[in-house]
């Protein structure tokens, strides 16, 4: 029996940026896998990658870009190869598109709305604006916009029509893989709640593949089916969400499970102690290991990613041999799962 390849395969993608103070390792060997379909959330701190790790995948670099290298694959095409012209002309859009954080206030205040929607469309299918309006009108109908919104400028929207027409751009030409980042930050609470609604909704119809970047744990449950936890520029956990948010398996998982408060347990929200590491200078060998409650002798030593039943975990404590090792994977000391 074969398996369907993934859509996106990143392998070990770096991206450092060169700054006054010096090299800051913002992605450091990142690798993770999306099926199609499929939602994956990556959580964290802020400060901790996740927006550069976005920028990295759809190769939005800035100017001061000290070293950008690795393997992304998107529906079978290896992307870091291509040339800009090729990237633009093949990729971004057409293969995947982005709403970038504070979207709403990312809209061309001198242009209507429908108009910048349609951009996309008429750039990458050379289609007339006729066309791309119909496609802009069915897209607005899809995230909840009223027709009439088109000819509307973006200072005359609310904050939330403002973020549906954000992600009606990056929808309009039907991308396999859209990217958020944080697409819900700025929103009060009902509008928070409405946006995950449309995302769920399209995630069905259409079979679109998403990674949403946020540190809003609650909300994220809602549209996840993999979690991938990052840190310090460093993925530390991959999951099933499902096995995920009832279990979390690295320590600064559990920790940042234990700051979610909880409506039917009568259990107050903790805190992580300390700061996360310095992405200018992070330290050698286990980059939570300041803040963490179970560190012992071998976190002076960088862990590997070790695989438990479908899980990854970038922590000592699931080395064969130990403890947590043992009690997870039902299986013997002994037998070697880094991989």
């Amino acid at each position: 029996m074969t398996t369907s390849s993934p859509l996106l395969k990143v392998e070990n993608l770096v991206l450092h940026f060169q700054t006054n103070a010096g090299i800051v390792q913002a992605v450091d060997e990142v690798s993770l896998e999306l099926d199609r379909g499929k939602a994956m959330v990556i959580l964290g701190e802020s400060g901790c990658g996740k927006t550069s790790l976005a920028k990295a995948i759809l190769r939005l670099l800035p100017r001061n870009v000290h070293t950008y290298s690795g393997s992304v694959i998107v529906g079978g095409m290896e992307i870091m190869t291509l040339s800009d012209e090729n990237f633009r002309q093949k990729v971004r859009w057409l293969k995947m598109s982005m709403v970038p954080q504070a979207a709403m206030n990312s809209l061309n205040p001198v242009l209507k709305v429908g108009d910048q929607v349609a951009e996309p469309m008429m750039s990458h299918y050379d289609v007339k604006k006729p066309e791309a309006m119909r496609q802009v009108a069915r897209m607005f109908e899809n995230v909840g916009v009223p027709l009439d919104f088109i000819n509307r400028y973006a200072f005359e929207l609310s904050g939330g029509m403002r973020q549906r027409v954000a992600i009606a751009m990056s929808l309009v030409t039907t991308p396999d893989l859209i990217i958020l980042d944080e697409p819900t930050s700025a929103l009060d609470v009902l509008t928070q709640a409405n946006i995950f609604n449309v995302l769920k909704r399209i995630k069905h119809e259409i079979e679109a593949s998403f990674i949403l970047i946020t540190h809003d744990i609650a909300t994220s449950s809602e549209l996840a089916d993999r979690v991938a936890v990052m840190y310090a520029g460093q993925i530390v956990e991959v999951a099933d969400a499902l096995e995920f948010f009832p279990r979390p398996l690295h320590p600064y998982s559990e920790r940042l499970m234990a700051s979610v408060p909880k409506l039917r347990a009568d259990q107050e929200p903790e805190f992580i102690t300390g700061q996360p590491p310095s992405l200018l200078d992070p330290p050698t060998g286990c980059r939570f290991a300041e803040r963490c409650n179970h560190c012992f002798e071998r976190c002076s030593e960088e862990p590997p990613v070790f695989s438990l039943q479908g899980r990854q975990v970038k922590c000592w404590l699931y080395a064969p041999g130990e403890e947590r090792y043992a009690e997870y994977s039902g299986e013997s000391a002994g037998a070697e799962h880094a991989i």
